[in-house]
């Protein structure tokens, strides 16, 4: 095994190359596939833990060996002039890579390896470790140990990729439902003009041929070989706008609508012969099968089910089907925790998202914090649950946010935005990086979860609650941590009160707090980056053991 020096470069020895990064300290390996610019095509240039492969480069989690980036030169695409591969601490361990002990990357190949120890590290938290770059036909490594202090972000930044939300997809075009019995105008050919309340055919089909039935100004035209209505005569029933109303001097078949006999201004059925149908009319060619009989009206099957009770919800959006399930009547999209649909009807697409966005995997990998996501789209009836935990509704304004654990997120508007902050006044409690929760903005409705029924507190006095209880609260108020113990002989041989550290909330808004002290992740089915993602959890879960 040969070592490198930083700044130095050889050969590549070999197409097939693999780069593994060990280090003393916790770190997350990265690859960016580059341009002659030094910049990413695109996102997709970027390899890492939540977009594990692109064109030639594959990333492979070293569980606890050191992880692995896999560079095939020859199946690289011709415009990458460049591979880079970095290292980032994750922030579980030192803050900064000089309280790292050892940082090496070792380029290993058929023809052998080499490798490269990095020393002499500072204030970094991020480091482009190796390069593979093009020279002429061929290829070369060098070593670089080149270090970033904005950690990871600042790498993904520096070489082009947004790390900002994903853009939302333009919404598709939807022409606006048309009234009942109405249709647009027709619209003639260039140079020609539109009788007013011309009939439009529907687009691909033909406009009306001369001699063709032409609909009165703004009437349905029939199909072809329809019979068109006829004009209404005096006295008789006139439907609701859509239903259909039968022709002078008839009466509807059996189960068609008829109005009540004898009614002011309609027509008594019993009066007229029973309805021809028209010529073209053809009856089906089977009967349907006579409905078997019950004594005494008794139905197939009985149970307390059947109850009005357990019955869907009506209501558009996100509603409350019972305590522990949501029923979203989906018209277009809505996000959701990934893996919490339970049934759905309808014709429904689901995309899984990761935490929504690059920029969010990030912050979840270093915060422990965030939401898996799933989009969903299309129409129909969606239903949402997580591991049988309680189920809420709260909607947002925008006059004010709601900062809440990604663990109890279960569904939310697309209306309303997220990001990863720090608590305030908490910093240096839960890690190095401090205390991370989900802030939620915007006018919409989010549906959160709970560990059993909660209380609402309303924070018109010093409010003081549990970490591991408090699910939310208006991100308006101010947030500490209080010290319940005092410091003593019985804190130093191991006697505590049990509620050493408490949130303390004070301002104007309110405070969720949950019958339970289950950490993030618990019973609720796992938090957006902490235990759900094999990571340390959010909202100070594990601060007190």
């Amino acid at each position: 095994m040969s070592t490198l020096a930083r700044g130095e470069n050889r050969p590549a020895p070999a197409q097939r190359l693999t780069v593994t990064v060990t280090s003393s300290a916790s770190v997350d390996v990265s690859a960016l596939l580059l341009g002659a610019d030094g910049r990413v095509r695109s996102d997709a240039d970027f390899v890492f833990f939540n977009q594990p492969v692109a064109p030639g480069v594959t990333y492979v989690h070293g569980r606890g060996a050191g992880d692995v980036v896999d560079v095939q030169t020859g199946a690289l695409p011709r415009d990458v002039d460049k591979v880079v591969v970095t290292a980032s601490l994750d922030g579980s361990g030192p803050p900064t890579f000089a309280g790292v002990g050892t940082l090496t990357a070792t380029i290993g190949s058929d023809s052998g390896a080499l490798t490269f120890p990095m020393s002499g590290l500072s204030t970094e938290t991020a480091v482009v470790c190796v390069e593979i770059y093009r020279r002429g036909d061929g290829w070369k490594v060098r070593a670089v140990g080149q270090g970033y202090d904005d950690g990871l972000a600042g790498i993904a930044s520096a070489f082009g990729v947004n790390i900002d939300d994903e853009p939302e997809e333009p919404a598709a075009s939807v022409p606006p439902p048309l009234a009942p019995n109405s249709a647009p105008a027709f619209a003639p050919p260039p140079g020609q003009a539109a009788a007013p309340g011309q009939y439009a055919p529907p687009p691909g089909q033909a406009p009306p041929q001369p001699g063709q039935y032409a609909p009165p100004p703004g009437q349905y035209a029939p199909s072809p070989g329809q019979v068109p209505p006829q004009p209404m005569q005096p006295g008789q029933y006139a439907p609701p706008p859509g239903q259909y109303a039968p022709p002078p001097g008839s009466v509807p078949p059996p189960g068609q609508f008829a109005p009540p006999p004898g009614a002011p201004g309609q027509v008594n059925p019993a009066a007229q012969q029973q309805y021809s149908q028209p010529p073209s009319y053809s009856p089906p060619a089977y009967a349907a099968p006579a409905a078997p009989a019950f004594p005494q009206g008794v139905q197939p099957m009985q149970s307390e089910l059947f109850d009005p009770v357990h019955a869907e919800v009506n209501g558009v959006g996100i509603q409350k089907q019972g305590g522990k399930m949501i029923k979203v009547a989906v018209n277009g999209e809505v996000l959701a925790r990934a893996g919490s649909m339970v049934a759905y009807q309808g014709d429904l697409q689901f995309k899984a998202l990761g935490s929504g966005g690059i920029g969010r995997a990030i912050q979840q990998r270093l915060t422990g914090e965030g939401v898996p996501l799933m989009k969903v789209t299309g129409r129909g009836d969606l239903f949402l649950a997580n591991g049988a935990a309680d189920v809420h509704t709260v909607d947002l304004d925008g006059t004010d946010g709601l900062t809440i654990n990604g663990a109890n997120v279960l569904a939310f508007d697309p209306s309303l935005t997220y990001n990863i902050k720090m608590v305030q006044g908490a910093a240096g409690f839960a890690s190095n990086a401090g205390l991370f929760n989900c802030v939620f903005t915007g006018r919409g409705r989010i549906a959160i979860t709970t560990h059993g029924s909660p209380v609402v507190l309303n924070v018109d006095q010093p409010t003081y609650a549990d970490p591991q209880a408090a699910v939310a609260w208006s991100s308006s108020l101010q947030t500490g941590i209080k010290r319940n113990d005092s410091f003593g002989f019985s804190r130093l041989i191991g006697r505590s009160t049990g509620e050493g550290l408490t949130l303390s909330f004070s301002g104007r808004g309110f405070v969720i707090v949950q019958p339970s002290e289950q950490p993030p992740g618990g019973f609720i089915g796992g938090s957006g980056g902490g235990q759900e993602a094999g990571q340390s959890p959010g909202l100070l879960g594990g601060l007190l053991g």
